[in-house]
């Protein structure tokens, strides 16, 4: 009977094996969480870089025609001669 009976039992190759498959979704994992960490970053620095450009075209539309200001000077101060001699 002893002949009948079979043992199960792993060999060194199997243990082997069986440990590179533990290891190797150990680092599976960890690579998994170091994608979603870099993913999760890009997401925020897109959303800080889209308010970015909002905020800096709102500043372009506002001071777009400052280079005017000039001319509204020169234009006011010959405004107030031109009153003065009135």
């Amino acid at each position: 009977m002893a002949a009948a009976e079979t043992v199960l039992a792993l060999s060194s190759n199997q243990s082997a094996w069986w440990a590179t498959l533990a290891i190797g979704l150990v680092v599976l994992l960890v690579v998994i969480a170091l994608l979603e960490a870099l993913r999760r970053s890009v997401v925020a620095l897109n959303k800080d870089i889209w308010k970015t450009w909002v905020s800096g075209k709102s500043v372009v539309a506002h001071t777009a025609t400052t280079y005017l200001l000039t001319n509204t000077r020169s234009s006011s101060d010959e405004l107030v001669d031109e009153l003065g001699h009135h």
